[in-house]
C-alpha cells in the first residue's frame, strides 16, 4: 500500500509512519531551518513542501499515487491560532482541501483520506461523554479550521462518494521534546525543582490519552472498510480537573512545591469539560484504550527523568 503522511516532523505522524513497515511510505515535511532531518531508525521516506504549496502538493501527489492520504499535520497550538488565525485557517483548512482534491483528481485508485480532527472541535457541550453527532461549538481558530475542513471533507464523502475517515483524539500527553503542552510542562518545571509552578486555570477538566493509544487509533482505521465514511472519538472516557492532574504528577515526583493558579493568560474562550465517549470506536473497530492516566504518566515522567538526569 502506499501510504502518504503529511505533518511527518510532529507529535504523532512519525510514530505511525515507522509501524508502517509493509507499506511504501512517504512523508511530508515543511523544511525548517536547524531542524534535524533524518533519523537513522526511520522507515519511511521524506519530502519537502508547505501544506501551503498547492502546485507543489498536487506534484507530489501526482507523482507518489498514494492509495491512502494520512492528513496528520496541522498548526495545532490552540493558544497560538487566536494570535495568527489566518496562517492556521491556511495551514489546517485550506491545505485540507489542496490534500483532498489533489487525492480525488489525481489518483484513480485512491482508497481512503484519513484526516486528524481534533475534540476542541466539540466546544461546551451539555451531555457528558461527548458522542460523535453532536452539534460542533468550536471557540478557537484552530477548532473552527478543523470544523471547516470536516464540512468540506463530509461534502466530498455526499458529492462524490469520497473516503473520508475522520479522527478526533483527545488531549495526548507524552511529548519529550516540547513543554508546550500542560502535561508536559507541569513534569518538567517539576522534575526541574522549580519551587513555584504558574499555571492558568484550575478547574477545566480533560480526558487524557497517552501517546501510544493515540497512534494506535490512527492503525485502527488504516485501510478498514468499517471507517470509510465515518468519525470515531478516540480517548478514555474518564476526565481530570487540571488541579487533579498536578496532584497526580507531584505525588508520582515527590514534588513539594507551591502552585500559583490564574497566573498565565487566559484564552478568550475556553472548555470547561472535554471527556469523550469511546463506544462507537471499541464497537466498530475493536479499539480501546490500552493505558490508564497513572500507567502514562509513569512512562512520560521516566522518559523525562532520564531526559533531565
Amino acid at each position: 500500500m502506499r501510504i502518504l503522511v503529511s505533518g511527518i516532523s510532529g507529535f504523532i505522524a512519525p510514530r505511525v509512519a515507522n509501524l508502517l513497515i509493509n507499506h511504501k511510505v512517504l512523508g511530508i515535511e515543511r523544511y525548517v531551518t536547524g531542524r534535524t532531518l533524518y533519523q537513522r531508525d526511520e522507515s519511511f521516506n521524506r519530502c519537502f513542501c508547505d501544506l501551503n504549496d498547492f502546485h507543489g502538493i498536487k506534484q507530489i501527489i501526482k507523482m507518489f499515487q498514494p492509495e491512502i492520504m494520512l492528513h496528520l499535520g496541522a498548526l495545532s497550538p490552540v493558544s497560538l491560532s487566536y494570535n495568527q488565525p489566518i496562517i492556521t485557517n491556511q495551514t489546517n483548512y485550506m491545505a485540507t482541501i489542496n490534500l483532498a482534491e489533489s487525492c480525488m483528481q489525481l489518483v484513480p485508485n485512491f482508497k481512503q483520506f484519513i484526516f486528524a480532527g481534533t475534540s476542541e472541535e466539540y466546544g461546551n457541550q451539555k451531555i457528558i461523554p461527548i458522542k460523535e453527532d453532536v452539534l460542533l461549538k468550536p471557540n478557537s481558530p484552530y477548532a473552527v479550521s478543523k470544523v471547516a475542513s470536516n464540512i468540506y471533507l463530509e461534502y466530498m464523502r455526499d458529492a462524490y462518494n469520497f473516503p473520508i475517515t475522520i479522527v478526533r483524539p483527545f488531549n495526548t500527553y507524552g511529548r519529550v521534546g516540547t513543554t508546550h503542552f500542560v502535561t508536559e510542562r507541569i513534569i518538567t518545571q517539576m522534575l526541574n525543582k522549580k519551587k513555584i509552578l504558574r499555571l492558568g486555570d484550575p478547574l477545566p477538566i480533560r480526558d487524557m490519552m497517552y501517546v501510544d493509544d493515540h497512534v494506535d487509533a490512527y492503525l485502527s482505521v488504516l485501510n478498514n472498510k468499517k471507517a470509510i465514511g465515518e468519525t470515531f472519538n478516540f480517548c478514555t472516557g474518564k476526565g481530570y480537573t487540571i488541579s487533579e492532574m498536578v496532584e497526580l504528577i507531584s505525588k508520582n515526583i515527590g514534588w513539594r512545591g507551591k502552585v500559583l493558579w490564574n497566573t498565565i493568560p487566559k484564552r478568550p474562550l475556553d472548555i470547561d469539560v472535554l471527556i469523550g465517549d469511546n463506544n462507537k470506536a471499541k464497537n466498530l473497530l475493536n479499539w480501546k484504550p490500552q493505558y490508564s492516566f497513572s500507567e502514562g504518566l509513569d512512562i512520560i515522567v521516566r522518559e523525562l527523568r532520564n531526559k533531565y538526569g
